[in-house]
């Protein structure tokens, strides 16, 4: 059962649904992509509570909804394969110069670069020192795209997540910590 509903948190109205379900065992927010807002209560908790809940995650709800403004008024989608056509040519374009922009710095090896619609991996990188990036790079900030293209590209030196890796990320990306941490609260990922 859902039930479309508004707020009012610090003089603005946010739209939200809220879904009731049998199996939930506590209060949910999410915050999409696309900006929509879901509070899932289970049967049995009054709106009011769901209204408590908001406002005590209010910080919470405005960091994300202004991450995702970033995102040139696009959500990231599931890995369809529209979508995969759609960006894959400027994915590969921001792949091609930021790989040759960082690279001028690191000088490695690599033989070839290639955006693919991987449903669980930003990019990867090969063995044989294939660079691989999903599509959804088109879609994201540039320094996040930018943090994902060091990553990979720091994988042809060190093929792991020693020290030693971290150190080569740092070189050009200091701040690689708090990017990673962007990337996995972002919600962003694969749907």
């Amino acid at each position: 059962m859902k039930n479309e509903k508004q707020i009012t948190l610090r003089n603005k109205k946010i739209a939200y649904t809220l879904r009731k379900n049998k199996r939930a065992r506590g209060m949910r927010l999410v915050v999409n992509c696309d900006g929509t807002v879901v509070v899932t209560t289970p049967f049995g908790f009054h709106e009011t509570l769901a209204e408590k809940f908001i406002r005590e995650k209010s910080r919470w709800l405005f960091s994300k909804l202004a991450f995702f403004k970033q995102f040139k008024g696009q959500a990231i989608l599931g890995s369809s394969k529209k979508n995969y056509l759609t960006y894959k040519d400027e994915a590969h374009q921001r792949a091609v110069e930021r790989v040759a922009h960082f690279n001028n710095i690191y000088n490695f090896s690599f033989n070839r670069i290639s955006i693919r619609n991987q449903k669980t991996r930003w990019g990867s990188c090969s063995k044989k020192g294939n660079l691989s990036f999903t599509y959804k790079i088109a879609l994201l900030p540039e320094q996040l795209a930018d943090y994902i293209i060091v990553h990979e590209l720091c994988h042809l030196e060190e093929f792991n997540h020693s020290k030693k890796f971290w150190n080569l990320v740092a070189k050009t990306m200091p701040d690689h910590a708090s990017l990673r941490g962007e990337l996995k609260k972002s919600r962003l990922s694969f749907y």
